[in-house]
């Protein structure tokens, strides 16, 4: 006799002959088609990193899409809604970071294994990762030249390096509602790199002096400083993995491994929501 807990429920639909089905609904055959190791023979531990990376580039995926919509957000003077889309980036964050200690379980010899048959393949390579930091305001235009070969991922890069960024936007937006904005940040050229601007730390300054006075602004910094700190924890796990694997050689791409994701470590996207804390009851 089949006991009731192995039956299914009533109403449970399992004739998809013509419904959708979750399995179509998310184009299971195509994404769980798509892990294909190189190293001959095929090693055990390649489907771990590869799965590990085509994760990454979802999470990033989605990322970016957020983080869109948060600038038009900001565009839009939706402050609420750009806050959202922030905070649905910070619980990705603590995904993407967690998500190391999976890779971190590759020991230097099992990675070794497979490692040669990568090639030039590098997560330097990721456009999705250079896109999110183009949007944040990492702009380098050496950068695209990495992408030439690639015209789609080069126009998306293209385009946000022309583009404002999201702290760009967000200035304006503020500008708008009346906040004295200096115009060295509001007229700057959106294409390089924005660098602590001393008129802007100085309006900064005065937010977190009296935050009562423009509470949703002293939150949108908090919110900023979460964004960019949840970054840096990203990193640093992934230069403790890197280290963990491979210690200090360089990486399958060119890059100088570890010593360049040290060197990522300095980089702040928005350097008076961090100047300000050194001033600050000064």
């Amino acid at each position: 006799m089949t006991s009731r807990r192995d039956e299914l429920d009533r109403n449970i639909v399992t004739d998809f002959s013509s419904r959708m089905s979750y399995g179509a609904y998310l184009d299971l055959d195509t994404l769980l088609s798509a892990q294909h190791p190189v190293s001959r023979p095929e090693q055990h531990d390649e489907l771990l990193f590869i799965i590990q990376h085509q994760t990454t580039e979802l999470w990033l995926k989605l990322v970016l899409h957020e983080l869109r919509a948060a600038r038009a957000a900001f565009d839009a003077d939706e402050l609420g809604v750009a806050l959202k889309c922030i905070a649905r980036v910070k619980h990705i964050q603590q995904t993407l970071t967690e998500q190391w200690s999976v890779l971190a379980t590759l020991t230097p010899t099992e990675y070794a294994q497979f490692r040669d048959f990568l090639g030039n393949s590098s997560g330097f390579q990721s456009y999705q990762y250079r896109a999110i930091e183009f949007i944040l305001g990492n702009k380098n235009a050496a950068v695209l030249r990495v992408f030439e070969s690639d015209p789609s991922a080069h126009e998306v890069l293209a385009t946000l390096y022309r583009e404002p960024t999201l702290y760009d936007a967000f200035w304006h937006h503020l500008a708008r509602t009346g906040l004295a904005v200096p115009r060295s940040t509001l007229e700057r050229d959106v294409t390089v790199a924005h660098t602590l601007d001393a008129e802007l730390l100085a309006l900064v300054q005065s937010i977190y002096r009296a935050p009562e006075e423009h509470w949703s602004v002293y939150e949108t910094f908090e919110e900023l400083v979460d964004l960019e700190e949840n970054f840096q924890l990203w990193r640093f796990r992934h230069l403790r993995t890197v280290l963990r694997v491979i210690g200090r050689r360089s990486g399958t791409g060119g890059s100088s491994g570890a010593a360049f994701l040290q060197r990522a470590l300095e980089h702040t996207y928005f350097p008076e929501l961090f100047a300000v804390r050194t001033w600050t009851g000064h």
